[in-house]
């Protein structure tokens, strides 16, 4: 691995009880890169998120964090190391207030591959960059849309100022301006300096924030290249992409 590589999987398989779901899947991530997972649904894209985040049990293969293997780190030990997770399913506390929800996030500040100071989020900047959630520090998750759930969650992910973040479906299921304030936050992430890994289904959205795309079925990379390449090859949209 060289220093200017934020993540690296190498032959990473994973199973869920006996069904094998990720076949030596091999990918990297370089600082201030966004790479997009995409596929149908069931290609794989969030089994390979939580197998690198070690939260499936089973799982084969090489995983290399910030020049550190991480291939059999529990994942609150990868965590501590500066690689967030913002899950599909959200999983906000919903008895919590924002702000409770923020405070459990927090992490101490990092530094980038290249020694300079990473990002520091405070709940202050947060609110700059989400102003919904600024407008309801005090307001129980179980009281907030799902689109507010959503930034939430990347909001309480950005607390424990990662150095990479995996980034999970963030425009299934939620209104069109709760996807273009995501299409704007991770713009603003990645200019800061972040690295993402977006799983995602909708190449227009993937198109507005990608640099390079690696395109899943069945739990194996079946085309990668630039994510402009990818919208220019209808072939590939239609034979992976397109329901």
């Amino acid at each position: 691995m060289t220093v200017n590589t934020m993540l690296t999987v190498q032959d990473l398989s994973a199973w869920y009880g006996g069904a094998r779901i990720l076949y030596d899947m091999t990918l990297d991530v370089a600082p201030g890169e966004v790479v997009a997972l995409m596929g149908r649904n069931g290609a794989g894209k969030s089994t390979t998120m939580k197998a690198i985040m070690g939260l499936i049990g089973k799982r084969a293969g090489h995983v290399e964090f910030c020049g550190r293997d991480i291939s059999r780190l529990k994942p609150f030990e990868i965590a501590r190391l500066g690689l967030g997770f913002v899950p599909e399913d959200r999983r906000i506390f919903s008895e919590l207030t924002v702000m409770e929800n923020l405070d459990i996030g927090r992490q101490p500040p990092r530094n980038l591959l290249d020694g300079k100071p990473a990002p520091m989020w405070t709940p202050e900047a947060l609110f700059t960059l989400f102003p919904n959630l600024g407008r309801m520090p005090d307001r129980q998750g179980s009281h907030m849309s799902g689109g507010e759930q959503q930034m939430l969650t990347v909001a309480r992910t950005l607390m424990g100022n990662p150095l990479l973040v995996l980034l999970d479906e963030p425009s299934e299921g939620v209104a069109p301006v709760i996807v273009e304030q995501m299409v704007i936050t991770i713009l603003e992430l990645k200019k800061q300096g972040l690295s993402i890994l977006l799983s995602e289904q909708n190449i227009h959205f993937a198109e507005l924030v990608s640099d390079r795309a690696y395109v899943l079925e069945k739990g194996q990379i079946r085309w990668q290249g630039s994510m402009q390449d990818l919208a220019d090859n209808i072939d590939v949209q239609r034979s992976f992409l397109t329901v």
